[in-house]
């Protein structure tokens, strides 16, 4: 009776395990995709002047009419008549505009968390898989703070001579003014959020990885039990 039901058992334990190293391999590649799209939706952020645009207001008819554009971390754009806006600032010296150069730093390396995040993907060639996630989930928490902390401080520096020739002098720290948030503001506060999911994932996998390997040998018992489902 018992050498009935073990084989049963260890073919039960066998087909548990291989679905779980499938489902492991679908969910984390999904999560390198969203990493690749994340790290490419930080340059936008970076780059954009759109982090604050001029709200629509009417204009009364008297007077010169109140400056439109919009504002990102290194260049301020007003609108003219030509077909391109008038930009001020350089993004080709990657000099951000004096007033959010804290800014532009924390976007940077929450640029830069990312990015090694996306490099370390070649590491699964050569490292176990719990350990390459779990450095991806510490380097994506890492550009998730620092572009939480940029989100924050960005409306602290409102008040700037950039700011004032846009939007008017009634701006300040957490005041646009007659200006408002933009698309690329926006996203990187979203960017925040995703940073926080995909971290989360990542830990998640990494767990979950430690949890298939025996607990001695893990690389090599790892091997050989995907070895064994091939």
């Amino acid at each position: 009776m018992t050498s009935a039901v073990t084989p049963g058992l260890g073919d039960l334990s066998r087909l548990y395990q291989t679905e779980f190293v499938r489902s492991a391999r679908a969910v984390g590649a999904l999560w390198a995709v969203c990493t690749l799209c994340f790290a490419i939706i930080q340059v936008v952020i970076l780059v954009q002047p759109s982090w604050i645009g001029t709200a629509e207001v009417r204009h009364p008819g008297t007077g010169p009419a109140p400056p439109t554009g919009t504002l990102g971390l290194f260049e301020v754009c007003l609108e003219s008549d030509r077909p391109v806006p008038d930009c001020r600032g350089r993004l080709s010296s990657l000099s951000p505009l004096p007033s959010f150069q804290s800014v532009a730093v924390l976007v940077g390396v929450s640029l830069w968390a990312v990015w090694t995040s996306v490099v370390c993907l070649c590491l699964f060639r050569f490292c176990s898989a719990a350990t390459v996630y779990k450095i991806c989930a510490w380097l994506q928490l890492t550009a998730g703070f620092c572009l939480a902390l940029a989100c924050l401080l960005f409306p602290d520096s409102w008040e700037s001579p950039e700011m004032r020739v846009l939007c008017g002098d009634s701006v300040g720290s957490f005041s646009s003014g007659n200006c408002s948030v933009h698309w690329a503001f926006i996203l990187a506060i979203l960017g925040v959020l995703d940073a926080a999911i995909l971290a989360t994932l990542a830990f998640v996998l990494a767990n979950r990885q430690d949890a298939l390997l025996p607990p001695l040998g893990k690389e090599g018992g790892f091997v050989r039990v995907v070895a064994l489902h091939m």
